[in-house]
């Protein structure tokens, strides 16, 4: 377990401290998000965070490769490096959507060739863990990793519409999934619990929790299409390891873990981002546009139109999914009906909140605490201490207007007759 949270430290730190530059960059080369119709900023923001995200996914595996309890999972296969190839592939189309805006055909096209680049390189669904159903056909296998690797960047890249959500969201799903494949090692080779799985979900929610000091509401910087197709990549790359090649049989006879877990932790990980994706293919396509045109109806606007505030529907989200990861993962851990309970009172908790934005707005407050603590870690990026510096600056003035506005007033008032 060490070693894995060492990687997703450093890959973390290595996104923490990319990030500024990435910023950087993004206005030298006009990777502007302009404000649009659609959106939700009043100011113009940098996008092309996904640099800042994948340097630390790569920089924490090249590490991983050198580390002598994870050599075996380099030494088997070409796996690990199709998965940070595929990864490489769609932060560099990203970066080129992000800077000169590509047509949907173009970047689909890039997308279906990452997929293939990941599952060329061993990352295949082989199995299906219900039934024990086996896929013959390499044909169909290959096609059937495409597809599922194509349908998880779009999700994500569909519900990155929100200061730190989509970031947030991958981390808090992702920790869940650590969980289960950890557990899921240990069970399937004790004594070895080497994993890709654990280290590609170990990289993801390292890389995140990197990213998100700089994406909170008010984002400084987007994570653009080079960063949201990565993240999807990445968890569908994990979910394909786990579901394809582990026979849960085996670990089902020794640790009861029942065997449509690798199947349905990695869909409820996604399952808002699929959920909003799937309400706006048929939205949009009903309407006869693109599935992939925009608009201003995603759960994230749909909430801000019923009274919650920016940060708090980014919360809301958050909740629903650590509900259903959660949820979900408490099936290994707890008995089928403690399991059930928890996500019963987990999914009525979620429900209210979503429900009700007085009670948002109350709990918004305590998470505006939060965020000035988290505010901190900005400032002490360069970047971060001269816009505090400039905040600090603007409120004396405004205070010394004020303060000004004030005697003016009175002695205008005490000089009347």
């Amino acid at each position: 377990m060490k070693v894995y949270l060492t990687l997703m430290a450093i890959a973390a730190l290595v996104a923490y401290v990319a990030t500024p530059a990435a910023r950087h960059l993004a206005f030298r080369v006009g990777a502007i998000t302009a404000v649009r119709a659609r959106d939700v900023h009043t100011t113009p923001i940098p996008r092309l965070g996904g640099i800042a995200i994948f340097l630390g996914l790569a920089t924490a595996g090249v590490v991983a490769s050198a580390i002598p309890f994870l050599m075996p999972v380099f030494d088997a296969g070409r796996e690990a490096w199709a998965v940070l190839g595929g990864a490489a592939i769609v932060c560099a189309l990203g970066m080129v959507d992000d800077i000169f805006d590509l047509d949907w055909m173009a970047k689909l096209a890039g997308q279906f060739l990452a997929g293939v680049v990941v599952a060329s390189g061993g990352v295949q669904l082989v199995t299906v863990p219900i039934a024990g159903v086996t896929i013959g056909s390499s044909y169909v296998s290959l096609i059937a990793t495409v597809f599922v690797v194509v349908i998880a960047m779009n999700a994500v890249n569909f519900v990155d519409g929100l200061d730190g959500l989509a970031a947030g969201m991958i981390a808090i799903g992702g920790t869940a999934f650590f969980a289960y494949t950890y557990l899921l090692a240990r069970s399937a080779s004790p004594g070895d619990y080497s994993s890709l799985a654990t280290i590609v979900v170990a990289l993801l929610v390292g890389a995140c929790l990197g990213f998100l000091p700089h994406n909170v509401h008010p984002a400084r910087i987007f994570m653009g299409d080079s960063g949201s197709m990565v993240l999807g990549l990445m968890l569908a790359a994990a979910a394909i390891i786990v579901t394809g090649q582990i026979d849960p049989a085996v670990i089902s006879e020794r640790e009861r873990v029942p065997a449509f877990i690798p199947i349905l932790l990695p869909i409820m990980v996604l399952a808002v981002p699929l959920v909003d994706m799937t309400a706006a293919v048929v939205r949009r396509t009903l309407r006869g546009d693109s599935p992939f045109s925009p608009d201003k109806h995603h759960l994230h606007h749909l909430l801000l139109r019923r009274g919650h505030s920016h940060r708090w529907a980014v919360t809301v989200l958050y909740i629903w999914t650590a509900v259903l990861s959660y949820g979900t993962v408490s099936i290994v851990f707890l008995p089928p009906a403690g399991a059930i309970a928890f996500t019963a009172v987990g999914v009525i908790g979620a429900a209210v909140v979503t429900a009700s934005p007085r009670l948002a707005r109350f709990f918004s407050r305590q998470w505006r605490r939060l965020g000035h603590a988290i505010f901190a870690l900005q400032r002490v990026t360069p970047e971060g201490r001269k816009r505090h510096d400039a905040r600090l600056a603007a409120r004396a003035a405004a205070a010394q207007a004020a303060a000004s506005s004030a005697i003016a007033s009175s002695t205008l008032t005490e000089e009347k007759p």
